[in-house]
């Protein structure tokens, strides 16, 4: 297994996306440390991975608090010896308004939640990554400059704004041995709840594609997994695509 006795943080472990990677880490090996902010969710994967023979453990951390935060980071630290795969997929508030029509109130609050968070977890694990002089610190979402759709009132920006902290981390970071990756995607249609209302965009993420399906769950999980580890030793400061062709080049 790839990932052997690697302890992973994974911020957000219970939602669709933040569950895949846990997933997909513990599959190869991986000590999963599932944090969120409610305990049920995070349970339900716990359980799933211990299942199947993985690795779980789970604590309820808003990753709004900074001190929270670096609390079970340290924590973490002090029980398993090291981190070394650290990712952040908490919820993200989107809003799919043109620009011309958002809340300046709104679009600020969403915008500074989210950097705050990627922030503050990446901060974290930075400072033990930098110390043992070596870590994957993973994003999720990675942004396209050829898109081009209008409407979508923070979502791009956001993503654009976490690849600029991605970029600059990985700079920083990489002379202490410590990668920084994102997975750029064009959508998992599993994240969409399976209704009538969501039937059309689910559908346009697979006829997006070049391949005639989208990434699924399992790709996210497999490949996250891939990139935290040795085999993946060579790629920082860039993204992965796994959006099956139906973004980039």
């Amino acid at each position: 297994m790839i990932l052997t006795d690697k302890n992973a943080v994974i911020y957000g472990a219970g939602g669709t996306i933040g569950s895949a990677m846990a997933e997909g880490f513990a599959a190869e090996g991986a000590n999963c440390f599932l944090v969120g902010r409610t305990a049920a969710t995070l349970d339900a994967v716990a359980e799933r991975i211990r299942a199947r023979g993985g690795r779980a453990e789970t604590a309820v951390v808003d990753a709004l608090d900074a001190t929270a935060v670096a609390d079970h980071a340290d924590a973490l630290v002090e029980r398993a010896g090291s981190l070394d795969i650290s990712v952040n997929v908490t919820a993200r508030t989107s809003i799919f308004t043109p620009l011309v029509d958002v809340s300046v109130a709104d679009f600020a609050a969403a915008m500074a939640e989210l950097v705050t968070s990627q922030l503050l977890t990446t901060k974290a694990a930075a400072r033990h990554m930098i110390a043992q002089k070596s870590g994957v610190i993973l994003f999720f979402g990675g942004s396209d400059p050829t898109t081009r759709i209008p409407g979508l009132g923070n979502v791009q920006v956001g993503c654009d704004a976490v690849e600029g902290l991605r970029r600059q981390w990985a700079c920083e970071l990489g002379p202490h041995g410590v990668r920084v990756v994102s997975l750029l995607t064009g959508g998992i249609p599993e994240s969409f709840p399976d209704t009538p209302e969501t039937a059309s965009v689910r559908a346009g993420m697979h006829a997006a594609t070049l391949l005639g399906r989208a990434a699924t769950r399992s790709d996210v999980g497999h490949v996250a997994a891939f990139v935290a580890s040795d085999l993946g030793r060579t790629l920082t400061a860039t993204q992965v695509n796994i959006s099956c062709g139906a973004l980039g080049d």
